[in-house]
């Protein structure tokens, strides 16, 4: 960027914010220029403000200097969305902290972007109410960036992710205009679905300011039950089985053999030689509803099919229940024991193909001899599978790319999609014409134009120019 622009966005930015919430110092501008991904794109300018009238005021100043504009919460996604690829002013929301309402009577409450997930679960479960959508990474993240991704996690099985739980926003459009979608009742359908359009757009149509959320009533009774499976494949297979027996968790966490390897000393017991699968399978609800819901659970795992391949441990206290969702939430950052890079995907198929996914990854690991593991939200068909390499290697390199668009091509083929949870950002854009058609492309692209025409919230990101030259015909 021109650095007399900049310098003059800058001034003008501080005035908005104060001084001290404008820095364009490059120690500063690197602490905004990375999140999940390991990517790094430096921004110009970082600035943080506290209300809506500052963001709507920047916004204006953005747009008259043609300024690309990154929101960005805790820098916690896995497709770069929040990285700011063509510089420019990065605005973090940070200090757009506060729980505004509860209204425990309608079930209801009004929160601002910064507030972290954690604590805004902590803060309804104090008066008795539920906000379901819990992340990996919830004791980081924040609403809006939830918001702007529709981030999931293990409850989405029962509950759904966060598109489900959201009823209203407040947006601050492209050219500063201040815009409100949704209601704050259960029921609303006056116009167009607005919530739903911006829930998932990455940062690329406004930014949130405000986010109306529904909340349930806290579920009186929970039970945690780990699975063990000394058989892949029949591991896989009971995830349907479960569900197709009227039986409802709240989680169904899936993690294969060597994703269990990395968190083996965080488990409550060290895992059996021939252990090859585990399910973390929750139920919650009332005592009575969860003691026969567990009953079918036992009934179904003493059947001839899974007696000799499963084995079933229930938490007996809150530390072990603690212990074990320690370990799940551990897999992801403990891969790195493995390898020094790795390749994170979200893809989800249809619940009864998991068996041929599982089996896809295990073949493609063989084949490009590299480490492929799984794990994930198995309830909801959403698999998490990293491609572990290391980048400084060509071969490598080259092989996980190989993997990653072969897997692509596989999950879409079963029906699936290319992410569950963590967005397309920068690194699965040029995919995206693997599972959308040139029609519904064109579509998102002309509602991109509508909201920002001169395309300068959160650019690059999503949309693809082409896939680049497959690395299969290298």
């Amino acid at each position: 960027m021109d650095k007399d622009i900049i310098k003059k966005v800058a001034e003008k930015a501080a005035h908005i914010v104060g001084r001290m919430h404008c820095t364009t110092r490059l120690e500063d501008l690197h602490c905004y220029s990375y999140d999940g991904t390991g990517k790094t794109f430096l921004p110009d300018i970082v600035v943080f403000p506290d209300s809506t009238s500052q963001i709507a005021a920047l916004m204006l100043l953005a747009s008259n200097y043609n300024l690309p504009v990154v929101a960005r919460g805790a820098g916690t996604g896995m497709t770069g969305g929040s990285l700011p690829v063509q510089g420019g002013l990065v605005l973090a929301l940070s200090r757009l902290n506060r729980i505004l309402e509860i209204d425990q009577d309608n079930q209801i409450a009004i929160v601002e972007p910064g507030v972290i997930t954690g604590e805004f679960q902590k803060a309804v479960q104090e008066v008795g109410l539920f906000y379901p959508p819990d992340p990996a990474s919830l004791k980081f993240c924040t609403m809006g960036g939830n918001a702007a991704e529709c981030a999931g996690g293990p409850s989405a099985v029962k509950y759904g992710v966060t598109k489900d739980f959201i009823i209203g926003l407040e947006v601050v459009l492209a050219n500063g205009e201040i815009l409100t979608t949704g209601t704050r009742t259960e029921k609303g359908v006056v116009g167009y679905d607005l919530t739903r359009l911006f829930i998932g757009s990455e940062g690329t149509l406004g930014i949130i300011t405000k986010i109306i959320t529904r909340l349930i009533p806290l579920p009186e009774h929970k039970e945690t039950f780990l699975i063990s499976s000394n058989s892949l494949p029949q591991a896989t297979v009971l995830v349907a089985e479960i569900l197709n027996h009227n039986i409802r968790p709240c989680t169904l966490e899936y993690m294969d053999k060597t994703a269990l390897s990395v968190v083996a000393k965080l488990l409550p017991t060290p895992p059996a030689p021939d252990l090859e699968a585990m399910l973390l399978l929750e139920l919650d609800g009332s005592r009575n509803e969860v003691h026969n819901q567990t009953e079918r659970l036992y009934n179904l795992l003493n059947t001839d099919a899974h007696r000799s391949h499963c084995t079933i441990r229930q938490a007996a206290t809150d530390a072990e229940k603690q212990e074990l969702w320690l370990a799940r939430r551990s897999i992801s950052p403990a891969t790195f024991q493995l390898s020094p890079h790795k390749i994170s995907e979200d893809v989800v198929v249809p619940r009864s193909r998991i068996p041929e996914l599982v089996q896809f990854t295990e073949s493609l690991a063989r084949e490009l001899n590299l480490i492929i593991l799984t794990f994930g939200h198995a309830g909801d068909g959403n698999i998490h599978v990293n491609i572990m390499l290391d980048r400084d290697q060509d071969e490598q390199r080259r092989k996980g790319e190989i993997a990653k668009e072969r897997l692509f091509r596989q999950v879409v083929g079963l029906g699936g999609t290319l992410s569950g949870e963590h967005g397309i950002g920068i690194t699965k854009s040029a995919f995206l014409p693997l599972e959308l058609d040139t029609t519904t492309l064109n579509t998102m692209k002309k509602l991109k134009n509508l909201f920002d025409p001169q395309g300068i919230l959160n650019p690059g990101k999503i949309f693809p120019a082409e896939i680049p030259n497959s690395p299969l015909q290298d």
